[in-house]
């Protein structure tokens, strides 16, 4: 447990969990059958800011989580199932 606590403060909490989300919007975009750039033109964004929310390097807001969902028809708590 304490092993765990230190990789959390020194790879930060935040970015645990960026990383997580990025992985299930990918995995929900392939699955739905559309590109990283399709997908982004659908949200009205920028295909570089899809690509670091995929990889963890952005921290997207509560409005952008609800595009993401929108685009992908689907619940917004389906972002957060694993």
């Amino acid at each position: 447990m304490a092993e765990q606590c230190t990789l959390l403060h020194s790879r930060g909490v935040s970015t645990i969990l960026r990383k997580q989300f990025g992985e299930r919007v990918k995995e929900l975009r392939l699955a739905s059958g559309m590109s990283q750039e399709t997908f982004a033109d659908r949200c009205g964004f920028a295909r570089s800011y899809m690509s670091r929310v995929e990889r963890g390097g952005a921290n997207p807001s509560l409005d952008a989580i609800e595009v993401f969902a929108n685009a992908l028809d689907i619940e917004v708590a389906q972002l957060f199932k694993p």
